[in-house]
């Protein structure tokens, strides 16, 4: 039972909470992975096949995408959502060249590069 002279406090919604929350915040760059990346193309009515009839590739090769590089399939599909490749295969990119890590190596490549260019 309430006292007639008792103050009533307005409750206070989550989602207010929230949206209150979310304006103070940066909004964070999406991680994509491969289950959000197959999410977002049957958002917008895509399938891997579909995008890889419409590039003209062969629909394994885009089923192979998250297993193996595909440069081609992966351009094909970071083209359809608007998105670089490099943010959708992070791990994949920027290529990277191979180096020698051992000082014990150096002085071999360096011939190599000289009588290479002395060619």
């Amino acid at each position: 039972m309430r006292r007639a002279n008792a103050q009533i406090e307005p409750k206070k919604s989550g989602l207010l909470q929230q949206s209150a929350f979310h304006e103070r915040e940066p909004m964070a760059k999406q991680k994509w992975d491969r289950h959000s990346i197959k999410a977002e193309l049957h958002r917008r009515e895509m399938t891997l096949t579909g995008l890889a009839e419409l590039n003209e590739l062969n629909p394994n090769s885009f089923r192979g995408v998250w297993a193996r590089t595909n440069r081609k399939a992966e351009a094909a599909i970071a083209e359809f959502l608007g998105v670089p490749v490099a943010e959708l295969f992070p791990d994949r990119y920027p290529i990277r060249t191979t180096t020698i890590l051992s000082s014990k190596y150096v002085a071999e490549s360096e011939s190599r590069k000289a009588a290479r260019s002395a060619a």
